[in-house]
């Protein structure tokens, strides 16, 4: 039996301890530790010395660039501190890949180097280096991903697109431009390589360039590959073409012609050129990893295999050539103030990515119905496609404005979200260039047409003719440049429209222009191609959702039909009113419910539950498209009009 006085104490002292004051007296709360920065700010001085970089990119059967890069040491360099470039130019975010560089050591006077990653910034090394030490050697290898789940895939046994940025370091404490480096590559053998870099020279299998600023060889970008062809269009500008096969590189010369045609067309739109020679770098491939960025003398373009020998059926894959060749002007010469950065750790603010992007994407269209690289009826279509995302089924509008999605390169990154239309997505790009749609048309119509918005790309992105620097702008430059060509309250017209959510659908332009949005129980060209291409299914306007080719379900629209029904992503439709599921079983049960009062019944499979879901819509099949409202020409027929005759 226990001792009764001894048992008392240690209840007394049990039930303290348990008691909420005893609870809150023992709550452990520690302080904040000071983060400190000991990674140097970028200063505009140059770099003493130039590095070199030598990459071995032979190995595509793993998919691995080898590479052995020389950083000279600045006299009295205490901390040495090297670079991954993080925030990259046209990804508008930080989207370098820390994770794709491996087996790093460093080597100075023929002995390792200790290094640590800094704890704060992970894109910095610091490497302990003697005081002897003129140059670090860094050794490491870059894997490109092999399967699209790892990333974008860079290298194939046919083909390969290096980008510099992924691939090197660079010393912090500098302004980029202002660090000097040689370049070396060695390619399979027999490729074909293309880049906008100068000063080749070739031995073998391995090409050399003259040493260039760091920036303007990360704005530099090779493609490289067993099947190639290069073709002068004119004005110093070449297309540069890889294949997987050497058959996809047969293109006719009426289509190469539509090329020469866009040169023309935006030297005469711009005015003015900001480089000395440009490179088309186009992939025909769909092993090798999806791209469209920007870049000065140069572009990274991907379509899809058959695109140049299947050119009519693939007319609406073909935008990304004069998109990417817009930007040029717009984004690459002139840049957003708070966009532009001294190195590549500085972070990027994207509040006028509905100039950079959303005008390039209007001019994009333009170009590419008055060069002829797409029909002019696929570019209509794409911008119904535009008007339809906004003109309903978008509740995202209510509460967030376009100015606000220029935060979605740096939030997303593109990444799939449960419904797209409540957050929005990256709408600067399409609502914008209906936007400037609009101011087009208010620029036309006050000018009784002798004006448009040609006169503001030729006095915003066109001065300066051979300059091939940046020059950046502010809101406000935008505005005075508007009212120089025609005089409006544009300051009011923009922020109301790109800075104000909760605004009326973006029609406006279209409707001046003399079209309007209807809506067909066919899919127009463009929606046709693309979603054909990918064996989808799109219902976004009649039950609101998406389907891949297997009945799963892509995407549902908020406060749609499908929505109301319960029907999430990831879902499968396995049969529609008792019939087995397919695309054109379920269209088919659409249209035979138009007019009518029964709801849809789909079996839907939702991991392991399987259940009947009634679908109340009655409106058929909906697609989106622009019908004309007057006769003969409209504004939007004369603004996509050839401007340079032949």
């Amino acid at each position: 039996m226990h001792n009764a006085r001894a048992v008392a104490p240690l209840l007394a002292a049990l039930l303290l301890a348990t008691s909420p004051l005893a609870a809150q007296a023992q709550r452990s709360t520690p302080m904040a530790l000071p983060i400190s920065s000991t990674i140097p700010a970028a200063q505009d001085v140059p770099y003493p010395g130039t590095m070199g970089l030598d990459i071995d990119a032979t190995d595509v059967a793993r998919g691995v660039y080898r590479v052995t890069q020389t950083i000279p040491v600045r006299p009295g360099a205490s901390d040495f501190v090297l670079l991954l470039p993080q925030w990259l130019p046209g990804n508008h975010s930080p989207t370098g890949n820390a994770a794709l560089i491996n087996d790093l050591r460093f080597t100075a006077n023929g002995k390792p180097l200790a290094w640590r990653r800094d704890p704060v910034d992970v894109y910095a090394f610091h490497v302990a280096i003697p005081d002897s030490a003129r140059e670090v050697t860094a050794r490491f290898v870059h894997t490109s991903p092999l399967q699209s789940s790892e990333g974008r895939i860079t290298m194939t046994r046919e083909m390969l697109n290096l980008q510099w940025e992924k691939m090197s370091l660079y010393p912090a404490g500098f302004y980029v431009r202002q660090i000097k480096v040689k370049p070396t590559v060695k390619f399979p053998e027999g490729w074909t390589v293309f880049t906008a870099l100068d000063g080749r020279s070739t031995k073998g299998s391995t090409v050399s360039w003259a040493a260039t600023e760091y920036d303007a060889l990360v704005d530099s970008p090779v493609f490289a590959g067993k099947h190639a062809v290069r073709t002068d269009i004119g004005h110093g500008v070449w297309m540069d073409a890889i294949a997987d096969k050497p058959e996809l590189l047969a293109i006719a010369p009426n289509r190469m012609q539509t090329y020469r045609n866009l040169t023309d067309e935006a030297l005469a739109l711009f005015g003015a050129r900001h480089f000395d020679h440009y490179d088309f770098l186009l992939a025909l491939t769909d092993r090798m990893g999806s791209i469209g960025l920007e870049h000065h003398r140069s572009s990274e373009n991907q379509y899809e295999p058959r695109d140049w020998i299947e050119w009519d059926k693939m007319d609406w894959d073909h935008n990304v050539i004069p998109h990417e060749f817009v930007h040029s002007w717009n984004g690459k010469y002139r840049r957003p103030a708070d966009l532009w950065t001294p190195d590549y750790r500085t972070p990027m603010q994207d509040s006028l990515l509905w100039v950079y992007e959303g005008q390039t994407q209007f001019w994009g269209y333009v170009l590419a119905a008055r060069s002829g690289v797409q029909n002019k009826q696929t570019v209509l279509d794409m911008f119904a496609a535009a008007a339809a995302t906004y003109s309903e089924g978008q509740p995202g509008r209510g509460w967030r404005s376009v100015e606000d999605t220029t935060n979605d390169p740096i939030i997303n990154r593109r990444r799939p979200v449960p419904y797209t239309s409540l957050t929005r997505s990256e709408d600067y790009y399409t609502e914008g260039a209906l936007v400037w749609l609009e101011a087009d048309q208010v620029i036309r119509q006050g000018t009784r047409g002798a004006r448009g918005l040609d006169d503001f790309a030729r006095a915003f992105f066109g001065m300066r003719d051979g300059d091939w620097g940046e020059l950046t702008y502010d809101f406000d430059e935008v505005v005075r440049t508007l009212n120089a060509v025609y005089p409006y309250d544009w300051a009011t017209f923009l922020t109301t429209r790109i800075k104000t959510p909760g605004q009326p659908a973006p029609l406006a332009g279209i409707e001046q222009a003399g079209y309007r949005l209807v809506w067909k129980d066919k899919p127009n060209s463009y929606d046709e191609g693309r979603y054909g291409n990918v064996k989808s299914t799109n219902l976004a306007y009649s039950l609101g959702l998406s389907l891949d080719g297997d009945g799963k379900v892509t995407g549902v629209r908020w406060d749609s039909p499908a929505f109301d029904a319960g029907l999430v992503t990831g879902s499968q439709i396995i049969a529609i009113n008792e019939v087995a599921y397919s695309a054109d079983e379920i269209k088919s049960a659409i249209t035979a419910a138009k007019g009518g009062k029964e709801p849809l019944r789909l079996i839907v499979k939702r991991g392991d539950s399987v259940r009947t879901v009634p679908v109340d819509w009655h409106g058929g099949l909906r697609y989106p498209w622009l019908e004309k409202t007057t006769k003969g020409e409209a504004g939007l027929d004369r603004l996509l009009a050839p401007k340079v005759r032949k």
